[in-house]
């Protein structure tokens, strides 16, 4: 199984954990899972007033993969006009943004994360230079002039 595929296995299982998942064979189905997953919005929805959250996230890779899930759970996120493009706003319930939007986001991204720099090492040792080593730490600064 390649990289890819790992991957993928990974982001299935930790949309199941956050979705509720009783069986196994529900686990590994990413599309029920979702639907489970806005189901619980719906139920909180209807007891918790939604609030107008910010998120700051310059990475785009981190925030392309945001603005993705909040999309898939059916919220539209936005930002106001002059602001960043870092910022992504969205409105939802408190509960659901800290119990599985957000610990959701981050084990993705964390798993994303992971994988592209694998992915980067690779293509670096590969094709650039066979080592992707830090820069070295000199003990000092030169000194210039007398």
């Amino acid at each position: 199984m390649d990289g890819e595929q790992i991957l993928r296995g990974k982001l299935r299982k930790i949309e199941a954990l956050f979705a509720g998942g009783a069986t196994d064979g529900e686990k590994v189905a990413s599309a029920a899972a979702a639907q489970r997953i806005r189901a619980r919005l719906a139920d909180i929805q209807a007891e918790e007033n939604a609030v107008e959250i910010r998120f700051s996230l310059p990475d785009p890779w981190s925030r392309q993969l945001f603005i993705a899930l909040c999309r898939r759970y059916g919220m539209q996120p936005y930002r106001y006009a002059r602001m960043r493009r870092q910022s992504v706003v969205i409105g939802a319930p408190q509960s659901f943004i800290d119990d599985v939007l957000w610990p959701e986001f981050e084990q993705i991204n964390d798993a994303l994360v992971d994988y592209l720099g694998e992915i980067t090492n690779k293509v670096i040792r590969e094709e650039v230079f066979g080592s992707t080593e830090d820069a070295m730490v000199v003990a000092e600064m030169p000194q210039l002039g007398p």
